[in-house]
C-alpha cells in the first residue's frame, strides 16, 4: 500500500490550484483501473488525503461520487473499499455493452468512419502481446471499446459506458490468467475493425454481439471460480 500511496502522490499535480472531488474522482478511477487499489482494499482518508494533498471532505465526496459509480462500497464502521464484483454484476455489466456497443455500431451513419483511435487500439493490443505484458493487453481491449463507443460522437454514452468499463477492469483484476482471458480477442478486435473499415457496419456488429457473448461466458467461468476459491 505505501508504494502505491508515494506513487499516487505524484498525481498531486494533475489538481492543479483548484482541486476538486471531481478531479481527485478521476484520479482515483484511474488507479482502481489500472489494479493499484485492487477489488476488497480498504480506502484509508488519511493516507490517500495526505499523498493527495486534499481535504477529508474534498475526498469523502470523492469516494461518495464513486460509490455512486459503483466502483466503491461504503461499510458502516469499518470504511470504504474498492468494490468485489458478484457474477451477477459481471453479466449485468456485458448485458450493457451488448445493449450500447451493438446500437453504436448500428447506428454509424454511411462510411467512411474515423477509425484512426480503434486501430491504434487494435496495434496497443498487438504490442502489449509481443512484449507478453498480458495485463497491458487487457488495458488495450478497453480501449478498443471505449474507442468504438466513441464513434457515436455522444458525450452522454462515453460518460455511461467509462463508468461500465471501470467495473469491468474490477473483474479482470480478480483473473488469475490474463493471458487466457484477453488473448483470443485480439484478433476479433482486428476483424471487427476490418468490417469497419470496408463499411460493412453489418458484419462489425453480427462479429461483436458474438465477442461480447463469447466474452461473457469466459469471464464468469474464471470469475466464479476465483470468488468461489477466495470464500
Amino acid at each position: 500500500m505505501d508504494e502505491h500511496l508515494t506513487s499516487l502522490s505524484e498525481d498531486r499535480a494533475l489538481l492543479g490550484r483548484t482541486s476538486t472531488a471531481e478531479r481527485v474522482s478521476d484520479i482515483l478511477r484511474s488507479r482502481i483501473a489500472e489494479g493499484f487499489f485492487p477489488p476488497g482494499t480498504r480506502l484509508s482518508e488519511d493516507s490517500i488525503g495526505g499523498a493527495l494533498g486534499v481535504s477529508r471532505n474534498t475526498l469523502r465526496e470523492a469516494f461518495r461520487l464513486l460509490t455512486h459509480e459503483r466502483l466503491l462500497v461504503h461499510e458502516l464502521n469499518r470504511g470504504v473499499f474498492v468494490r468485489v464484483l458478484t457474477v451477477e454484476d459481471v453479466e449485468d455489466i456485458y448485458r450493457t455493452r451488448g445493449l450500447v456497443e451493438c446500437a453504436v455500431v448500428r447506428g454509424l451513419g454511411a462510411p467512411p468512419h474515423h477509425l484512426d483511435a480503434l486501430s491504434e487500439a487494435v496495434e496497443e493490443g498487438q504490442r502489449a502481446a509481443r512484449e507478453g505484458d498480458w495485463k497491458s493487453v487487457g488495458t488495450a481491449n478497453i480501449h478498443f471499446h471505449r474507442e468504438l463507443v466513441a464513434l457515436a460522437g455522444s458525450a452522454r454514452t462515453d460518460e455511461l459506458m467509462r463508468s461500465v468499463f471501470a467495473e469491468l477492469r474490477l473483474a479482470f483484476h480478480v483473473v488469475d490468467d490474463p493471458k487466457r482471458l484477453h488473448e483470443p480477442y485480439l484478433a476479433r478486435n482486428r476483424q471487427i475493425l476490418q468490417a469497419l473499415q470496408e463499411g460493412d457496419k453489418n458484419e462489425a456488429e453480427k462479429l461483436l454481439a458474438v465477442y461480447l457473448q463469447d466474452s461473457l461466458g469466459r469471464v464468469v467461468e474464471v470469475y466464479r471460480r476465483r470468488v468461489s476459491s477466495a470464500s
